[in-house]
């Protein structure tokens, strides 16, 4: 792997970087593998668990090492066959790149015990840090927005996929947020850049490496922090984030916006053993903290948090009534859901969605203001006084598991989720939930004579496998 001379030189002066062993590591082109368990969904098993399920069925020893600043997060020695694991299609982990899980590390020692925080993740496909801050006890609330429409889809399926009822997707440009002015106590923006950080991963990226590039990824970084920043309250925490070395796009961002709109840098409290380089930008001596894959075992990366001094101080606007179950379709809707009395059961489309009591104002609100993907948890269709359930309550982690189930094995659980037909055991009629291991898959409806399964086409694994099951 050849990195660009113009590349090497731009990093010259920046503090922690080496160049010699920065090339050296990138020649070796050794591949970081990592993920991030599902503390609501795995909370009582180890991750041998996990590993040995690979090991089992892709015929690979797999091992597992925890991450340092992440507690739900771990290293694998090699990459499985992530498509061919049940638990990754039930939402039981995500594949996510480990430096850049420090940044719930990063909110979790500034907010301290602080709850019931509203934050938005603003380019948040394909959603590993979303996943990460529906994880956070801080956050009540987490709006997921990706302007993109093509990165959307991918972002509600991962979603849907982790289970918090908490979760909001939308699709919106950075300026839409302006509707909800001082809304947000957390705006997190990993911002497009660069992409230098991840050469090593994807060497095909070296090619679109230039000083103009980073110089048009710097511009248009602070056109999207200044759309967004209406939305974060005073007092509120913005994390800016970057896949990229470059201190165009790092270091000088976060000088613009403390004079440009009027933040402070906080500082992070990192164990010196973790290799995470502190850095200080040049004019405002803002904290920034950059991983280097000579010093961390993972990807480039750079992050900063800064605290808003001034604007709005938050509160609810624009309220309206939302469309709320009459008593006979509650009753039907709460046999399905766990601790139903929490949640206020919305018709949505045509639809009944789950949003918890506590967040139904700023439901409202969110839901007036901006076109949502997903909101809260979708129950499903009602059609003559019964529910037809929709598979986003599968995955949820508000789903009543007193609901019929079966139980199925690993050869099952890919053909289920190749969406293939599953015969399950005579005498069972109606809807079921499709259970490997304890984890819901999805759901099946079973007829006198045939079952269908009703695990969504787009999602279904198509591809071969290339193990024995």
């Amino acid at each position: 792997m050849i990195l660009p001379a113009s590349f090497l030189t731009s990093l010259e002066g920046i503090p922690g970087y080496d160049r010699a062993a920065f090339e050296n590591v990138h020649e070796k082109g050794q591949q970081v593998t990592s993920l991030r368990i599902n503390p609501e969904k795995w909370a009582s098993r180890a991750i041998d668990e996990l590993t040995e399920g690979f090991t089992l069925h892709q015929a690979k020893d797999i091992q597992a090492s925890p991450i340092p600043w992440c507690a739900n997060g771990f290293y694998l020695n090699e990459r499985p066959s992530f498509t061919f694991d049940p638990y990754l299609h039930g939402g039981a982990y995500y594949v996510q790149e480990a430096s850049s899980m420090f940044i719930g590390y990063a909110l979790e020692k500034v907010c301290g015990d602080m709850h019931g925080l509203k934050a938005l993740d603003l380019c948040a496909a394909p959603g590993g840090k979303t996943t990460l801050l529906a994880s956070l006890h801080n956050i009540s609330l987490l709006v997921s927005n990706e302007l993109i429409r093509t990165r959307v889809p991918v972002l509600y399926e991962n979603v849907v996929k982790w289970g918090a009822p908490n979760v909001f997707v939308s699709q919106q440009d950075p300026r839409d947020f302006q509707r909800l002015p001082g809304f947000f106590d957390i705006l997190l923006i990993d911002a497009p850049c660069s992409g230098s950080g991840l050469f090593r991963r994807d060497p095909d990226a070296i090619s679109e490496w230039s000083p103009q590039n980073v110089t048009l990824c710097s511009q248009r970084q602070q056109r999207i922090l200044a759309d967004a920043l209406p939305s974060l309250k005073e007092d509120g925490l913005l994390i800016y984030s970057t896949c990229s070395f470059s201190k165009e796009e790092d270091e000088q961002i976060l000088d613009w916006l403390i004079k440009e709109h009027d933040l402070e840098s906080v500082r992070i409290d990192v164990p010196s053993s973790w290799n995470i380089v502190e850095t200080e930008s040049e004019s405002e001596k803002a904290f920034g903290y950059r991983f280097y894959p000579d010093k961390v075992q993972g990807e480039g990366f750079f992050m900063g948090c800064l605290r808003k001094r001034s604007g709005y101080t938050g509160g609810v606007i624009n309220v309206e009534k939302s469309d709320l179950a009459g008593a006979t379709d509650r009753k039907v809707l709460s046999e399905w859901v766990k601790d139903a009395d929490s949640f206020a059961f919305i018709l949505k489309n045509e639809s009944y969605i789950a949003v918890p009591h506590d967040l139904l104002p700023d439901f409202n609100t969110i839901n007036r203001n901006l076109s949502l993907r997903k909101s809260g948890t979708r129950i499903g269709d009602l059609i003559r006084g019964k529910l037809n359930p929709d598979h986003e309550l599968a995955m949820s982690l508000i789903l009543n598991k007193n609901i019929p189930s079966i139980s199925i094995n690993y050869s099952e659980a890919i053909r289920y989720l190749r969406k293939e037909t599953i015969v399950p055991a005579a005498g069972l009629q109606g809807w079921v939930l499709i259970m490997y291991n304890n984890l819901p898959l999805g759901f099946l409806k079973c007829m006198p004579n045939r079952a269908n399964n009703y695990y969504p086409s787009d999602w279904r694994i198509r591809s071969e496998s290339p193990f024995k099951h």
